[in-house]
């Protein structure tokens, strides 16, 4: 390929239907659902091409910003820039920020490869032959979608109806569907000619911007205002919250792909799937000779057609079949795998009561820059967590008005400072950090350090830090 594809990859999705194991603060991208990476990194490595690929663009939501950062490190990837959205406001504006970003970084005649970072794709000859034909197209001005070929009747998915097959070029579209019910969904398959709407998207940079200014200008004109008065803060691209702001909440296909006269649809039958739900994490994984998915400490007896996911404790299933079982160490789902589709719906009602609505955001880990923590024990007025530090890394130079704390090092080395003096620990060492105290933790090793974090007081809420340094931009 003669010009350089510019990836940009929308990772601010919360994928709602995959909860327990997705939920606000990590959701389904930045898990290895389908292997030892997450789908956010398998993305990334789809398009590590050099001879094809420019380095990549993310576009996210500022609270993942250093998952996004970390994910891409971990795979030593450079990358052309981390676009940060302020406020959450659906792919339209998002992709013309990119793509306005992109204009003007790589020039107007620059061509996106719009891609979702929460995918699971095949990138086989028919992912590179379906690339070419894309590419073609987008050079030439059309704003090209890639419709996957479908193999059963689908509910979950959008369609597009087109002339074009597999292997035959580009052709225009004639028109999208929305989601239909079962009957029109087979319906369609034995019509022929509609393809499954993928959420990809081939689309050269200005002709996507001229389309916008005619179809959505107030999404033109929020995504050049966020994109000029963008601000730069460590590896990342803030763009301006007031003008993003002002953009209509819609996607792109809303927006401006079922109104352009240049839609353009390239077929595919490359392996795919959105992962939208766990019957479809189902569908695209091995399963045993009994059709079931398992993954983390299961046992099943007599147990068909199922899906068993757990992170924590030890799952036991008898006697079923068409199950889905989802544990994490805080949240347990269980349900029919036919209606997974329906796990959406349940974290509406989770997130409208009060008890509940954290299970909805947060997980008992949390991550953070330097590594993270764990929820262990909690009582009144003391709780137990613990801390992982990445080496190299160090939280922030802080302290507490209402809670001391006591760390035990389990593994690793730690260098700690406390009111000035700095001391290192080590396995089985411990220390004490007295209300009030300036201290900050550190990873001075080349493991990770591992230690358990007990903190007394009267009041041990997470918004009771005082930052004073930090080499995140936190302070």
């Amino acid at each position: 390929m003669s010009k350089l594809i510019v990836p940009v990859i929308l990772a601010g999705g919360q994928g709602t239907r995959l909860w327990p194991m997705s939920r606000a603060a990590r959701p389904k991208q930045f898990l290895p659902l389908t292997g030892p990476t997450s789908l956010f990194q398998n993305t990334l490595t789809r398009v590590t091409n050099a001879e094809v690929y420019a380095p990549a663009v993310v576009v996210t939501n500022a609270d993942y910003r250093f998952i996004v950062a970390e994910q891409a490190a971990e795979l030593d990837l450079a990358l052309s820039g981390i676009l940060l959205e302020p406020v959450a406001r659906n792919t339209a504006v998002a992709i013309a920020a990119a793509a306005a970003f992109v204009s003007d970084r790589f020039g107007p005649d620059a061509v996106l490869h719009i891609l979702p970072s929460d995918h699971d794709v095949t990138a086989g000859d028919g992912y590179w032959l379906a690339l070419r034909e894309a590419l073609a197209a987008a050079s030439n001005g059309e704003l090209v979608t890639f419709g996957i070929k479908p193999t059963h009747p689908e509910t979950g998915f959008g369609y597009i109806q087109s002339e074009a097959s597999v292997g035959a070029g580009v052709r225009p579209v004639q028109r999208f569907v929305e989601k239909p019910n079962a009957e029109r969904a087979a319906q369609m398959l034995a019509e022929g000619g509609y393809f499954w709407n993928s959420g990809m998207f081939m689309i050269g940079a200005e002709s996507f911007l001229r389309e916008c200014e005619t179809l959505a200008p107030e999404t033109l004109n929020a995504a050049r205002g966020a994109v000029s008065k963008a601000k730069s803060d460590l590896d990342f691209i803030r763009l301006d919250e007031i003008a993003f702001a002002t953009a209509p909440n819609i996607s792109v296909d809303y927006a401006i792909f079922e109104k352009t006269a240049k839609a353009a649809v390239v077929a595919v039958d490359f392996g795919w799937s959105d992962l939208g739900s766990w019957d479809a994490v189902w569908k695209g994984a091995a399963r045993d000779a009994s059709e079931n998915l398992t993954q983390g400490n299961v046992t099943l007896d007599n147990v068909t057609n199922s899906l068993i996911v757990t992170d924590h404790a030890h799952v036991a299933v008898n006697g079923l079949d068409d199950i889905a079982v989802v544990a994490t160490n805080d949240a347990v789902y269980v349900g029919r795998l036919s209606e997974a589709q329906k796990v959406g719906a349940m974290v509406k009602v989770l997130r409208a009561g009060k008890d509940t609505v954290g299970l909805t955001e947060i997980h008992k880990t949390a991550y953070r820059p330097w590594g993270g923590y764990a929820s262990v024990l909690n009582g009144d007025r003391f709780q137990v967590k613990r801390l992982f530090v990445k080496p190299g890394k160090k939280l922030s130079l802080q302290k507490h008005h209402h809670r001391a704390e006591h760390w035990i090092v389990v593994r690793g080395t730690a260098e700690v400072t406390v009111d000035g003096t700095i001391t290192t620990l080590s396995e089985n060492q411990s220390i004490y950090l007295p209300l009030g105290c300036v201290h900050r933790l550190a990873n001075p090793g080349k493991i990770e350090l591992e230690l358990i974090e007990v903190q007394t007081g009267s009041y041990l809420g997470e918004d009771d830090i005082i930052r004073i340094e930090d080499e995140f931009g936190r302070a």
